[in-house]
């Protein structure tokens, strides 16, 4: 009996949620991110570095299918991107950045704002919804502590308030993939705090989807996430387990600064590496 034959080099590993071979992204003749290797996993939880410019928006344009890439294969949630409809995709997909809360109207009620993800849509309008949807929105923003938020305006919310009701609403479809860009942008320490531990909260949940998140600040991966990809000018300069890829010379080398690397239990924290013979100021 003959052996069979290898798989298509462009068929999808049905294990695979994320699978990026050679994928880049140009704009005006200028590289934007990659090309790029990239797998993320059913059960695996995401941290993207790296500083201003490096390409995490940029990636997470092309993982929540908002762009097709300029080169190479991207294969999401088991399809091709380019042979499949990007609404299948982006249906299966939970995205909370900043683009989309500068597109939420202020007036629009907290509860509609999360069951009308449903819909895929800000605004809700004439879509019909039950009871039961009714009762999952206020799960999710049950989940995210914002409960007490479900019959307040968009736009009577602090920057906390709103980064955790539109996370609620991400989650709204019961997504595959869940994709966080900058969430905890713009927070106080209180907020800041509050959302890392509701975050900390999901990524250890077995039910929850895969999760990406991307951050400028170490100080900002919640407990429970297991994976780390470094970017710096668009490229790769790490990426793997947690624990392998966050240390002081990956992100000395991704931030093009030596910087020093402290961990207290499952927190990190990062500064600056103090100049040689200068003395730090005793406050």
């Amino acid at each position: 009996m003959s052996a069979p034959e290898p798989a298509a080099p462009d068929t999808p590993d049905p294990d695979l949620l994320i699978d990026f071979a050679g994928v880049a992204l140009r704009r005006d003749g200028r590289n934007l991110v990659g090309p790029i290797d990239w797998r993320v996993e059913l059960d695996e939880r995401w941290v993207v570095l790296g500083p201003n410019g490096a390409g995490k928006t940029s990636l997470m344009r092309l993982a929540s299918a908002d762009v097709f890439p300029s080169a190479g294969t991207a294969h999401l949630l088991g399809e091709v991107m380019g042979r499949t409809v990007v609404q299948d995709l982006t249906s299966r997909i939970g995205v909370c950045s900043t683009a989309l809360a500068q597109r939420v109207p202020a007036e629009e009620l907290v509860t509609d704002l999360v069951v009308s993800a449903g819909y895929a849509v800000l605004g809700r309008w004439r879509e019909r919804y039950d009871d039961g949807d009714i009762a999952r929105a206020v799960d999710m923003l049950e989940s995210m502590g914002a409960e007490h938020l479900a019959n307040r305006r968009y736009g009577t919310l602090s920057e906390g308030e709103r980064k955790r009701v539109l996370i609620a609403r991400a989650l709204m479809t019961d997504p595959e993939l869940m994709l966080l860009d900058e969430p905890a942008a713009g927070l106080d320490l209180g907020g800041r705090e509050e959302l890392v531990a509701r975050l900390s909260t999901l990524a250890e949940d077995p039910d929850a989807p895969a999760i990406v998140l991307v951050t400028h600040h170490v100080e900002e991966i919640p407990p429970g996430f297991t994976h780390a990809l470094l970017l710096k000018e668009g490229g790769v300069v790490a990426q793997g387990l947690l624990q392998d890829v966050l240390t002081a010379p990956n992100l000395s080398e991704t931030f093009s600064q030596r910087i020093v690397l402290e961990r207290s239990g499952e927190r990190y924290f990062a500064r600056r590496a103090a100049r040689p013979g200068r003395r730090r100021r005793q406050l």
